[in-house]
């Protein structure tokens, strides 16, 4: 391990780093809060922690949870937070709210919404704007993740806003994918047309107290469409489970079940397989940020660009030839 001198870290983000690692919340939020912001000095300032943090990633379970507004998201992740808690584990849950389309905010209310869980000083909850970032996910919640492993928790929880149109977002930076459903829902094949069902490791159907009957039917309906998929990996079936967070049940079955995939992900080395692929996916996608970022701040482009926008909004030119045109003036003075 490189030690912290020999990183040109400044004698700020050095304690910044032994906090973490000490497990210490204010510097945990500090590193996040770096790592989030836009500015250019600090994503350089966060790109360094972020490489002398590393060595200490990797120990957590990374769980990715997802399902539709009403599902009980919250409540499921309160009462499972809890569950952990009581294992003498420490969890960290990063929350990420909607952003409005129109002004940019968001209400932040996860804190709220696990109120007993936010008081444990074994948990350590986030919650994060999704600012229109696809997947339900914010942008920076990979690195996040990743500072939380450092300062030792043994679960990270990604609370994704909904099912949306680019779930594998959230399924890219975890370990076992997790979808909560309503035992009445309506029929479950629609979600394989989504592709939601070829992502999730595990099916919960929370809420199961309000319905007995229901949430039994829900459940054997999706054990058959999911039959009707070919499995991700053939050491692993997705079980359909059945839990009542507001009350508590089954949240300890949930819990085997995501150990016992861990165990055999484990053994047969396809976590460590699928950690690789998400990392090298990960630098891919930072580059295509980074790249998108370029080309709208280079000063060529950003001359160009209005009269290139009204020319293609009034049919005066294609949206492919006004595309080249600005990639090439990027090109001609990069």
């Amino acid at each position: 391990m490189t030690p912290l001198a020999e990183l040109g870290l400044t004698p700020e983000d050095r304690d910044l780093v032994e906090g973490v690692v000490a497990g210490r919340r204010r510097a945990l939020a500090k590193t996040i809060t770096l790592v989030e912001s836009t500015r250019a000095d600090h994503q350089e300032r966060a790109a360094a922690l972020l490489d002398a943090l590393l060595p200490h990633t990797g120990r957590s379970l990374r769980i990715g949870l997802t399902g539709v507004p009403g599902a009980g998201k919250s409540t499921f992740i309160e009462a499972f937070g809890l569950h952990l808690i009581s294992q003498n584990l420490k969890v960290a849950v990063l929350a990420v709210d909607p952003s409005s389309s129109v002004t940019g905010g968001s209400i932040l209310g996860d804190k709220t919404r696990m109120e007993r869980l936010c008081q444990q000083e074994a948990a350590f909850i986030r919650p994060s704007p999704s600012a229109g970032t696809l997947g339900g996910v914010a942008e920076k919640t990979r690195e996040a993740l990743l500072v939380c492993e450092a300062a030792g928790y043994d679960v990270v929880i990604v609370e994704t806003v909904g099912v949306g149109q680019s779930e594998t977002v959230v399924a890219g930076m975890t370990d076992v994918f997790v979808l909560l459903q309503l035992p009445n829902a309506g029929d479950d094949l629609q979600a394989i047309k989504k592709g939601i069902m070829e992502l999730a490791d595990v099916v919960i159907y929370n809420k199961a107290d309000l319905d007995a009957a229901a949430a039994e039917r829900a459940a054997l309906q999706m054990r058959a469409a999911l039959a009707l998929l070919h499995p991700a990996s053939p050491n692993w079936k997705p079980p359909v489970l059945q839990a009542s967070a507001l009350h508590g049940r089954g949240i300890d079955a949930v819990w085997r079940t995501l150990q016992d995939y861990r165990e055999r992900m484990t053994a047969s080395g396809e976590l460590a397989e699928k950690r690789r692929r998400q990392a090298l996916a990960w630098m891919w996608q930072l580059i295509d940020s980074g790249l998108r970022h370029r080309f709208r701040a280079h000063p060529a482009v950003q001359a160009a660009l209005p009269e290139t926008l009204r020319q293609v909004a009034g049919g005066a030119q294609t949206p492919t030839a006004a595309a080249h045109r600005l990639l090439n003036l990027m090109n001609r003075f990069f």
